[in-house]
């Protein structure tokens, strides 16, 4: 006899909330079976079936993503805690995870490996939503131009708020790392206006 599956089951199995498969079974999109006592099931088959002939990507079938970062490999731990707690989150929520995703790296830093990777798959309209424990952990400075970018490729940035994941040490080194670039900067501004000056006056007593 084939294995049948109830709505909750159903759901879990394909990767979908049981509110979602309420909506498919209404649109006819993935219709559910009626015990006697009209509740919904489905059988292995069909949800199989249903799996194999989905585009990957289609619109409302795209990833759901988790993204964790921290700033050095001594802070690993903290890491797992950030996908720890997005992952609780999310199976609250009856949501399935479709990728865990995560950098070791500044937040000012843009060539993180990962980050870059999810942003291709934001730009090609893979990623439906992108779970993270704090702004900070996406990206240090203009969070609200890369939120506006996602938004564009009907992408949401779901920001938990959960400040215990972004250690207050990391601001301190970026905020040194800041200055320092500002400091040479400065410093070579300073370097190139005293060479013109030294040319000026060989130019002057010749």
């Amino acid at each position: 006899m084939e294995k049948t599956y109830k709505l909750g089951e159903a759901a879990k199995y394909i990767g979908r909330h049981p509110k979602t498969l309420e909506k498919y079974d209404k649109k006819g999109i993935l219709k559910a079976y009626r015990t006697k006592t009209n509740r919904r099931y489905y059988t292995q088959s069909q949800l199989d079936n249903y799996l194999n002939q989905q585009p990957k990507y289609e619109k409302g079938q795209r990833k759901i993503v988790a993204y964790a970062r921290v700033s050095s490999n001594h802070q690993k731990d903290n890491l797992k805690n950030q996908m720890s707690f997005i992952r609780n989150y999310t199976n609250a929520k009856g949501l399935i995870l479709d990728e865990e995703l995560s950098d070791i790296g500044s937040g000012l830093n843009y060539k993180r490996y990962n980050w870059n990777k999810l942003l291709d798959q934001v730009d090609k309209n893979e990623v439906s939503q992108i779970y993270i424990t704090y702004k900070d952990r996406f990206v240090r400075f203009g969070f609200d131009w890369f939120n506006g970018f996602c938004k564009k490729h009907g992408c949401e940035i779901i920001v938990l708020n959960n400040p215990d994941t972004s250690p207050e040490k990391e601001v301190v080194n970026d905020l040194i790392s800041i200055i320092h670039v500002f400091a040479c900067r400065v410093y070579g501004l300073r370097k190139y206006k005293q060479t013109i000056e030294k040319d000026i006056r060989e130019k002057e007593k010749e």
